[in-house]
């Protein structure tokens, strides 16, 4: 397996590699040079193999020309969004212990705000632009590997959803290989443009869209943060592959529906849901609306993120997450009567551990190598995955087991409902479901709550139905489960 920064050795300089998120275009050769601006200017502050360089960034040119600068010098770059809190921020770097922080003010507000509020200085120009950094001489440099199999290239943060984030060190050839396997089963060629509107600090994008878009001579187009009708403008005008979390979709679709906004995409030829459950209700709309198969996928940090996509499969019309990624085994381990159990994976994505956390990690593996995911899971006979739920947000009602992701398809499946998002709260002896809805104004809760009747049995139905103005959300779409426990249930 081959170092990152080979990634893009092949292709040809005067092809383009990024068109950034103010429309300038970067050609192959522009690249090179700019990725031996930022190794320069690290060079600068004195930053060598071992070190961890954090940059806090939207997407843009700088984050790429940083984050394979840091290969080339075998220094551990920590990806973080420019969105976190000042307290998310802190707690990461104080774990990560970075030599240069580093910020794309230029392209987020939210990542100027940190800069100033944590005191930076103005580097040598990367692309053209002063950058702006802040620097500590007195961190320790981690050991360099010899090998792009021990080698850390990515400390990638998780989200936090479950408890404090967790630096995942990710190898070179951890990174490698998940690029490689998309862009070589999705067909990646060079004449492909890849609009990017998922944060590359989130190793979905990473991983799966900038490095395999770059791997294949591709383009990828960068946008610093979705917009639905920003993003149908570039499909407009020609991007060929867009992946995206559901929500995304459903905002699209929701433009396209009201008539504020048209679909045209002359060139798109590959569509990707991930990130979060893809509800069978929308992936039919969406396949509906763009004439073609909206692809499911399931992934995690620790993976890198590929674990199973519909994408190594034939089509399917329900929603399971598909079929293991080449290379890679899975198992559901203690499984159940009906066959739910913890989804189990080992491959050549999966990481080296979490840093500066043994206990972590060794919880993590068990003793023939595969990672616990930590997601429920079942698996058909012809291999393709279901998801079914975390293990930790398992609600057991009254003796019985239920899995938040049903119960959310079977709001979903409601009339009037948008989003759905289920937990369980303990009472006296018991568990209940609270389910939480936005709606488009045409339904209410007992109206939800008399459709559930015939989709539900009585243990899965939920206690109380909340409805929403907005969903709760994460940097990247996701809904942040743990806000929903704090909301009255009026």
């Amino acid at each position: 397996m081959r170092w990152l920064d080979e990634l893009t050795s092949t292709a040809p300089t005067d092809a383009i590699a990024l068109v950034d998120y103010d429309g300038a275009r970067i050609d192959y050769g522009a690249l090179d040079v700019a990725v031996s601006e930022a190794e320069a200017l690290l060079q600068t502050y004195g930053v060598q193999g071992g070190d961890r360089v954090l940059v806090v960034a939207e997407n843009c040119a700088l984050l790429v020309a940083v984050f394979l600068a840091a290969m080339r010098l075998r220094v551990w770059c920590v990806p973080v969004n420019a969105r976190l809190s000042d307290a998310e921020l802190d707690a990461i770097r104080e774990d990560a212990q970075p030599r240069v922080t580093l910020f794309t003010d230029h392209a987020s507000h939210e990542a100027a705000a940190h800069g100033a509020r944590l005191g930076t200085t103005r580097g040598g120009p990367v692309l053209g632009r002063a950058t702006c950094l802040l620097a500590d001489p007195t961190v320790q440099a981690e050991p360099v590997a010899d090998s792009p199999e021990r080698q850390v290239a990515a400390l990638v943060y998780t989200s936090g959803s479950t408890g404090t984030p967790k630096g995942v060190m990710l190898s070179h050839t951890n990174l490698m290989f998940n690029a490689r396997i998309t862009a070589e089963r999705r067909g990646f060629a060079p004449q492909e443009v890849i609009l990017l509107a998922l944060p590359c600090t989130h190793i979905m994008a990473l991983s799966t869209a900038l490095l395999a878009g770059l791997s294949a001579g591709a383009t990828v187009q960068l946008m610093a943060r979705f917009s639905a009708d920003e993003t149908l403008k570039a499909l407009a005008e020609g991007a060929t592959v867009f992946s995206g979390v559901p929500v995304m979709f459903e905002q699209m679709l929701r433009r396209i529906e009201s008539g504020e906004a048209d679909l045209k995409a002359p060139r798109l030829r590959l569509i990707g849901a991930g990130g979060a459950p893809l509800d069978p209700a929308l992936k039919a709309k969406v396949e509906a609306r763009f004439g073609l198969t909206l692809n499911n996928g399931y992934g995690l940090t620790e993976a890198a993120p590929g674990v199973a996509s519909t994408a190594f499969g034939p089509p399917r019309t329900d929603g399971a997450i598909g079929y293991v990624y080449p290379q890679c085994e899975a198992r559901i381990d203690a499984p159940a009567e009906d066959g739910t159990g913890e989804l189990l994976f080992r491959g050549p994505g999966v990481m080296l551990g979490y840093y500066r956390n043994r206990e972590a990690t060794a919880a993590v593996f068990t003793e023939d190598g595969f990672l616990r995911t930590g997601d429920l899971a079942r698996q058909d006979a012809d291999g393709a995955l279901h998801l079914v739920g975390r293990c930790k947000e398992l609600i057991i009602r009254s003796g019985f087991n239920v899995y938040p992701p049903e119960v959310e398809a079977a709001l979903m499946g409601c009339a009037g409902v948008l989003q759905a998002a289920v937990i369980g709260r303990a009472v006296a002896g018991n568990e209940e479901v609270l389910g939480f809805v936005t709606t488009d104004g045409s339904t209410d809760a007992t109206m939800i709550a008399d459709q559930l009747r015939a989709r539900l049995a009585p243990y899965k139905r939920p206690q109380h139905i909340v409805i929403l103005d907005e969903m709760p959300l994460t940097s990247v779409g996701k809904i942040r489960k743990p806000a929903l426990s704090a909301i009255p249930l009026g």
